[in-house]
């Protein structure tokens, strides 16, 4: 008898040239990147809740809104003259319902160096200091610490921020490969299952592949987002580039510091009486405001300016709007970067560099929007781990099942022991074999 012949199995179609360059460039640079993803993403979901984290561990630090002023400029300036008369205030900044902290810096350090120094944290209506903390130089609190390793991966700033600004990039592109390689060739009710649900009851490969591909999709868009906006505070030719085709075609003005007039340095006011005289104009203005940050004019340095930004809603910065004016004459220095233009008076691209930070941290939809930022980030933590056990698994769990099943075919012997198999039986040339029929 004939033995039946067998219809050979389809060849699994090959994928495009493109399909494929895409695959390798989504597997290569997940894989030299991962590293950095992670602690970024991880380090990004801590910052997320900073102001809220504080609150809870120092709850002394929380004050109910009172319907009057709070503190003026030179009345935290007398608080820090009685408490450290060898200090300079540095900056102050404050948001409705919690205290002002006070940054004092010593004589002789520089004015921007945030390193070090004294923080007050004082009540806001009654100048009562709740809390002190001094560091040495280098010394740093748990977020700020948390930011550094978002920032420079705690490395020094010139070498980790090239790093992971140009690591958010690569995320960037594997997004964009990723989702090439998740969408399916063929759209059918079996290829959207497997698409959109992750499998739970299945082996651990399926839904490590499952958390990978379905959940790697469903926060796609809040990841580009958050790293898009991301790569504005790092890479100058990618911010130039947004704000020219998002203006229209205009050109980012870059931020300068302004300069007070030194040859009227002594003529008018004493550096209290002109923090004060900028911070009513500013108030004047926005009477309801909810939060402001200023720096103090540094009375050694005659070109220094008084810098003043106030936010009109709590925990919300796309609106805020920045002042400076001269130390000496109190005359108001006209910006002109996109910071300092009102926010309703801002065109879309300006409306957009604005709202940079608040998209970032997911503030821009308030506190939802926070822990859709934070989930996402934590999401974008995972992927590299997900994804470097993918191909783990299959670079090397598939070789070492292979190598085991040659290691049976070629010998004869049992996995569990040295045996040898039975040996089929010979044929005689006057007996026909059995038919493949009748097998099965």
């Amino acid at each position: 008898m004939t033995p039946m012949k067998q219809t050979p199995a389809k060849k699994k179609q090959k994928d495009s040239l493109f399909k494929r360059i895409n695959n390798w460039l989504h597997l290569w640079l997940g894989l030299i990147s991962g590293v950095i993803v992670l602690i970024v993403c991880l380090t990004g979901c801590i910052w997320v809740f900073n102001e809220e984290i504080t609150g809870l561990l120092e709850p002394e630090t929380r004050f109910e809104w009172q319907n009057k002023p709070v503190l003026r400029p030179s009345q935290l300036i007398d608080i820090a003259a009685k408490r450290h008369p060898d200090k300079i205030p540095s900056y102050a900044n404050y948001q409705q319902g919690r205290a002002i902290n006070l940054n004092l810096r010593s004589a002789d350090a520089a004015p921007r160096d945030r390193s070090g120094g004294t923080l007050l944290k004082i009540n806001p209506y009654t100048g009562e200091v709740i809390s002190e903390e001094v560091r040495k130089k280098g010394e740093t609190d748990f977020f700020r610490f948390i930011l550094n390793g978002h920032r420079f991966l705690w490395l020094p700033s010139g070498i980790g921020r090239p790093i992971v600004n140009y690591g958010t990039l690569v995320f960037v592109v594997l997004l964009i490969t990723g989702l090439i390689w998740w969408y399916p060739k063929k759209w059918n009710k079996s290829t959207r299952k497997k698409s959109f649900t992750i499998k739970w009851g299945a082996s651990f490969k399926r839904v490590n592949l499952d958390l990978h591909n379905v959940v790697g999709f469903y926060s796609l868009l809040f990841l580009a987002a958050i790293a898009l906006s991301g790569m504005v505070y790092g890479i100058k030719w990618y911010s130039e580039g947004l704000y020219w085709v998002t203006s229209g075609g205009d050109k980012l003005a870059e931020y300068k510091r302004m300069e007070s007039d030194s040859l009227q340095k002594g003529k008018f006011y004493t550096p209290a009486q002109a923090m004060d005289g900028a911070w009513t104009r500013v108030i004047a203005r926005h009477p309801k405001s909810m939060g402001f940050y200023y720096s103090f004019a540094d009375t050694s340095h005659p070109k220094a300016a008084i810098d003043i930004s106030v936010y009109p809603n709590k925990g919300q910065f796309y609106n805020s709007q920045g002042y400076s004016f001269d130390q000496h004459t109190l005359k108001e220095l006209k910006r002109r970067d996109a910071y300092s233009v009102a926010y309703n008076e801002a065109s879309f691209g300006e409306k957009l560099r604005k709202m940079n930070y608040d998209i970032h941290v997911g503030s821009i939809l308030g506190f939802p929007g926070k822990v859709l930022a934070f989930l996402a980030s934590l999401i974008g933590a995972s992927l590299p781990v997900t994804g470097f056990l993918i191909w783990y698994n299959r670079k090397f769990k598939k070789k070492k099942g292979s190598k085991r099943r040659r290691n049976v075919q070629g010998d004869g012997s049992s996995l569990f022991g040295n045996e040898k198999r039975n040996p089929a039986p010979k044929v005689s040339s006057g007996e026909s074999q059995p038919a493949l029929s009748s097998v099965h």
